[in-house]
C-alpha cells in the first residue's frame, strides 16, 4: 500500500471551501475561512464542519483503497452510547460500490443542549475498501453529512491520478437543515445530492443547519463562487428563530440576491420557498422541543397582523419578490417549496420538522423533475446525465 496526499496531489476535496489544518490532518469546512470571523452563533461553525456534499475525488487503478479519518461526535450524559457517526460512501465511475461506518474518534459530552461541552479524545480509524474492479476507474469518497470528519491518510495498492473534467455544470445550493439532511441514510442520499446525479450536475453544498439567515458572508460567498446553476431554499430558520419581521424580510431577500447577482448576473438562480411544515405553516416561530423530541410553536397567531412571519407569510412574500424582479431578470425563477414535499406528507416529519431518508430523496427526485426538466429553470445548461436515470442502488 503506498500513502497520497490529501492536498497538493491528485486528490481533489470537492464541497469544501477551506481546509483547516490541524494536529492530525486536515477538517474540510462548507464556507470560506474569512467568514469565521463574522459568525454570530457558534453554531454556525459546526454545521460548517459537518461536511455534507464534501467528497474526495481522484482516478485510480487501485483494487484496495483505505481512507485513515478521525472523527468527531456528541453524546448527552445519560445516554449510553455516542451519537452514530454515520457512513463513509465510495461510488466507482458514479455508481455507489460501497458503504463503511465511519470511525469513532472524539467524542463531546454535554449534560445537554447549550451545557458546557467535555472533550474525550479519540484516535483515528481507517475504513477499507477491497475488492475494487480492475483497471482505472474515477473513485469519489463521500464523507458522513452529520459529522466532523478530519482527514489523516489515503493509502492505495496502485496508481492513484487528478480526475478529469467530466463538463458536469457546477450547482451551488444553500438552504437550512432540510437541505443539509443530517437524517440522510448517508451522503449520497442528502436530497441535493440525489437531485444532482439525476441532473447531471456537480453540487456544492452551502446549507446551515438552524442558521439559513440571509448572512451576507453566504450571499459573498455564493458570489465569488463558480457556478452555472444556483438555488436557494428560505424561510424555516428565519420563522422558526424569528429573525425576521415582514418589514425587514424583504429587503433582506432583495439585498441577498443582489450581491449574488453582483458575481452572477445570468446564472439561473431558483429561489425555493419553505417545505410543508404544519405547526409553522400557519403559525410564527419561536419553535421550541418538546419531551418527545418533536417541535412546538411558541408564537401567536395574532402577531401575524403585525408583521410576524409564518411559512405561508414568507411563501407569499418569496413569490411577490420573484415575480416582481423577473421584470428585469428572467433567469430568476421560484419553487413553492410544498410541491418537493405536501401537506399530505406530514407524517414524513418523524419531529414535525425534519423529512425521513426515503423523504429526503423523494425530495431529491421531484426537484430534479422540475429543476431540470426540458423546461425546467436549469434546463439551458448542458449535463452529461439524462435526468431520470436510476439512482444508485442503496447497499
Amino acid at each position: 500500500m503506498r500513502e497520497y496526499p490529501l492536498t497538493g496531489g491528485p486528490v481533489e476535496i470537492r464541497g469544501a471551501l477551506d481546509l483547516e489544518r490541524t494536529p492530525t490532518g486536515v477538517l474540510p469546512r462548507r464556507l470560506p475561512a474569512w467568514t469565521k470571523e463574522q459568525y454570530q452563533d457558534p453554531s454556525v461553525y459546526g454545521g460548517t464542519v459537518m461536511p455534507s456534499g464534501i467528497r474526495l475525488v481522484f482516478r485510480t487503478d487501485a483494487r484496495v483503497l483505505e481512507f485513515e479519518v478521525l472523527t468527531s461526535t456528541g453524546q448527552l450524559d445519560g445516554d449510553p452510547q455516542p451519537r452514530p457517526t454515520g457512513v463513509l460512501e465510495l461510488t466507482v465511475d458514479g455508481v455507489l460500490a460501497a458503504r463503511r461506518q465511519a470511525p469513532l474518534g472524539h467524542v463531546v459530552r454535554m449534560a445537554g443542549p447549550g451545557a458546557a461541552q467535555r472533550l474525550i479524545p479519540g484516535k483515528p480509524g481507517t475504513a477499507r475498501f477491497a475488492g475494487l474492479p480492475a483497471g482505472m476507474k474515477n473513485i469519489e469518497l463521500w464523507l458522513p453529512q452529520q459529522t466532523p470528519t478530519e482527514l489523516v491518510a489515503l493509502r492505495a495498492d496502485g496508481e492513484v491520478l487528478a480526475p478529469l473534467p467530466d463538463g458536469r455544470p457546477r450547482w451551488v445550493h444553500h438552504g437550512s437543515s432540510i437541505s443539509h439532511c443530517l437524517e440522510a441514510d448517508g451522503p449520497t442520499g442528502t436530497w441535493p445530492v440525489v437531485a444532482a446525479w439525476l441532473g447531471g450536475a456537480e453540487v456544492t453544498n452551502l446549507s446551515q443547519p438552524g442558521n439559513d439567515m440571509l448572512d451576507p458572508y453566504v450571499a459573498r460567498t455564493i458570489r465569488d463562487l463558480p457556478a452555472d446553476l444556483i438555488s436557494l431554499e428560505v424561510g424555516i430558520n428565519i420563522v422558526a428563530r424569528t429573525t425576521f419581521r415582514l418589514r425587514t424580510f424583504g429587503p433582506a431577500v432583495h439585498g441577498f440576491l443582489d450581491t449574488i447577482r453582483d458575481g452572477h448576473p445570468d446564472t439561473p438562480l431558483l429561489v425555493i420557498s419553505p417545505l410543508s411544515c404544519p405547526a409553522l405553516d400557519t403559525r410564527p416561530g419561536p419553535t421550541g422541543v418538546d419531551r418527545n423530541g418533536r417541535i412546538t410553536v411558541l408564537g401567536d397567531p395574532a402577531d401575524i397582523a403585525r408583521g410576524a412571519l409564518s411559512l405561508q407569510v414568507v411563501r407569499d412574500e418569496l413569490a411577490r419578490i420573484v415575480t416582481l424582479r423577473r421584470a428585469h431578470d428572467p433567469h430568476l425563477h421560484h419553487l413553492d417549496g410544498r410541491e418537493l414535499l405536501t401537506p399530505a406528507e406530514a407524517d414524513d416529519l418523524p419531529d414535525g420538522l425534519h423529512p425521513s431518508a426515503a423523504a429526503y430523496r423523494r425530495i431529491g427526485e421531484r426537484f430534479a423533475a422540475h429543476a431540470f426538466a426540458d423546461n425546467g429553470p436549469f434546463h439551458t445548461r448542458s449535463r452529461t446525465r439524462p435526468t431520470g436515470q436510476d439512482l444508485p442502488p442503496i447497499m
